[in-house]
């Protein structure tokens, strides 16, 4: 074995010791990147072209392992620090060891979670739950087997330690005829070698974490990447930043978008007041609107998945105002309800807005709603991910949370969505006022907990290949969307027996959609380009109100409050990037799409998703309505060109709209 290698005597004790460090390292993270490339690599990626990958997986490795080893390297120069001094040196030097041991493995373990989950690298957005840490190690308790995954982390750490303590004392064993503890041109060529790491070792070009993006596929950018350079580059991401000069540049492309009047193209400003129109409902309808935990379209009866999970809300859909091409601006609940309540994609890349105090404080269309009562019902905390906060920007709103209600929380997401409704139906009950009402549900989710006390809820059971051909992880999962079904239903029913059913609208939004197999129901690019992470159901339920209708065009999470907002004969000031869907002639049916960690901005239409990448110089245009295009390649240079341009518009003024989409 290489620790049991024979060294010239000439080296010194400690060199000879950094560099077996040095190969177990190497060795540590060459595994845990084969590991990845084993567990995760697409099916449109083959083992020989991910050479280039792990070449420059080599150097960021070594970069890291030489800022673990530097310390050692230099302290080392003067002989009372170094390892073989003392008794006291080996043991501190030891316990450092076994730190930056805990250190590495802890940062694996967890981007190997981020993968399996988000399909990409751990980065700086996992601070964003780092700062609610109660509620997010509840949420790790309850759906993962924590104890076997800390005991696992505990064992590899003690293992480690254990090598490096033999790989002392076989260097010591080695040495005993000389006592070689420091020569200066050795530790001056080990430091030199170390900084070389960090520099970019067998390169004389600075290596940068952009250098990985170069490799033009996010998987192979991935598997260079160790999990520790993508977290500590990613945090220059974590505060807001727009570029004025831009957003002015985009400004024509805005306002044809948004198709703003003379006078506001004329005074460059996004603002516009909107004024009834000659279909607006005179009676005040109530509104309840439903953001809808992971609510994947793919998933649901709507999109003619055979399991059939969602029965009752496809009658639902029947009647009411359907549509089926909605699109969430990105994964993520909190992204999503901040892109529903203001109208701007949530464009920043490590950090929720809803947890930036510069991006927090926004305008919203509920303001408008005059005379109506506000409300907000979440089951669990809204201190998670700063709900509270963003909610606030509604003024005289009550939160209903976790503390409020009669029922017992079922999991760490609080109470179950089914009395969730029902405490929601309590409170619209004793309304004497018309009602703005956000419901927030949260039982679509891990730990995919379902109340023993819903008997009636039959649990289905279906053979594990065919929950992965129709998009389900597990049995957990499938039975936990067809209870959020039931959950639906047990609202409804309940609802229709009130009086102030009669006059409400019902607007059902997915909060955001989750990956999954799709080839069996979508083209298969959809489910390459990672779009059902974001196509969700929308729906405007009130039947005594509303005509059923089932429209096809591409339209955006953002779109849902003016929408809303044109129905009511009130006027309403829009100051963002959403489209009143159902009283806009001739618009461009179109969402933005962006995926943080990717770096990947772009646009869907009702025929093509363009996207391009903010790091590398890549853009892509792919049919999403079949497999191949109908266009010749000048054509689809033309579209590619029209909506390179309208993707770089939307991003650079959603950018300079979360900082200064301000109430005045």
């Amino acid at each position: 074995m290489f620790i049991k290698a024979k060294f010239p005597k000439s080296i010194p004790k400690t060199i000879q010791w950094l560099l077996m460090l040095w190969i177990i390292y190497v060795i540590i993270f060459t595994i845990f990147r084969i590991a990845t490339v084993i567990l995760f690599i697409p099916d449109n990626v083959n083992l020989t072209s991910l050479i280039p990958s792990f070449w420059l997986g080599f150097r960021f490795d070594a970069r890291w392992i030489s800022i673990l080893l530097l310390p050692i390297a230099i302290l080392s120069v003067y002989p009372k620090f170094s390892p073989f001094f003392s008794e006291k040196n080996k043991k501190f030097w030891s316990y450092y060891l076994a730190f930056t041991t805990l250190f590495v493995l802890f940062f694996f373990g967890a981007d190997f979670g981020n993968f399996s989950y988000n399909h990409t690298r751990i980065n700086a957005s996992a601070l964003n739950f780092a700062e609610d840490p109660i509620i997010s190690l509840r949420m790790l308790w309850q759906s993962y087997p924590m104890v076997w995954l800390v005991t696992a982390l505990g064992l590899s750490v003690i293992l480690m330690s254990m090598l490096f303590r033999r790989t002392h004392v076989i260097t010591t064993k080695r040495n005993l005829a000389e006592n070689i503890l420091s020569k200066k041109r050795w530790h001056a060529g080990a430091i030199l070698f170390l900084c070389w790491g960090l520099f970019g070792v067998f390169s004389f070009h600075l290596l940068k974490w952009n250098d990985a993006f170069e490799l033009n596929n996010n998987f192979k950018s991935y598997v260079a990447l160790n999990p520790l350079q993508n977290f500590f580059s990613t945090l220059q991401f974590r505060k807001p930043s727009f570029d004025d000069a831009k957003a002015k540049k985009y400004f024509p492309d805005i306002a044809n978008f948004l198709q703003l009047d003379q006078k506001d193209i004329a005074d460059e400003v996004y603002s516009r007041d909107v004024f009834p129109n000659s279909k607006a409902l005179e009676s005040l309808p109530n509104i309840v609107l439903v953001i809808c935990e992971s609510f994947s379209m793919y998933k649901s009866s709507m999109s003619g998945n055979p399991l059939n999970t969602t029965p009752f809300f496809k009658e639902m859909c029947d009647s009411g105002i359907f549509f089926n091409r909605c699109f969430s601006p990105t994964f993520g609940t909190a992204r999503g309800v901040f892109a529903t309540l203001t109208g701007i994609p949530d464009v920043q890349l490590s950090k929720f807005s809803t947890r930036n105090p510069a991006a927090i404080h926004q305008h919203t269309i509920v303001n408008a709603f005059e005379g109506y009562d506000k409300y907000y019902f979440l089951g669990g905390n809204s201190d998670f991910n700063n709900f509270e906060g963003l909610m606030k920007n509604v003024k005289n709103i009550k939160i209903y949370q976790e503390g409020d209600f009669k029922s017992a929380p079922l999991n760490v997401w609080g109470i179950s969505d089914k009395d969730l409704f029902m405490a929601a139906d309590t409170v619209f009950s004793k309304e004497t006022n018309p009602f703005f009402a956000i419901v927030q549900t949260a039982d679509n989710h891990r730990p995919f907990s379902i109340p023993a006390e819903d008997s009636d809820f039959v649990r289905r059971t279906v053979n594990e290949d065919t929950l992965h051909k129709y998009g389900f992880e597990s049995l957990q999962e499938f039975q936990s969307f067809c209870y959020t079904d039931y959950c639906y239903k047990k609202f409804i029913r309940r609802a229709k027996k009130q009086s102030w059913f009669n006059n409400t609208i019902f607007v059902f939004v997915g909060d955001h959609g989750v990956e999954g197999e799709t080839s069996a129901i979508y083209p298969q690019k959809l489910n390459m380009e990672r779009l059902t992470d974001e196509n969700v159901p929308l729906l405007f339920y009130a039947p005594e109100l509303l005509t059923p209708e089932k429209r096809h065009e591409v339209v955006s999470q953002i779109d849902v409050l003016p929408t809303i907002a044109g129905m009511i004969h009130q006027p309403y000031t829009n100051t963002t990037l959403g489209r009143d869907l159902l009283n806009s002639k001739n618009k461009m049916d179109a969402a933005f799409i962006i995926h943080h960690d990717e770096g990947r901005i772009g646009i869907v239409t009702d025929d093509y998703f363009f996207s391009k990448n903010l790091r590398i110089s890549k853009e892509e245009l792919l049919p999403i309505n079949s497999n191949s295009f109908t266009i010749n390649a000048a054509q689809q240079d033309s579209v590619k060109k029209k909506l390179s341009q309208l993707t770089s518009a939307i991003y650079e003024t959603a950018k300079w709209m979360l900082v200064n989409n301000k109430d005045k």
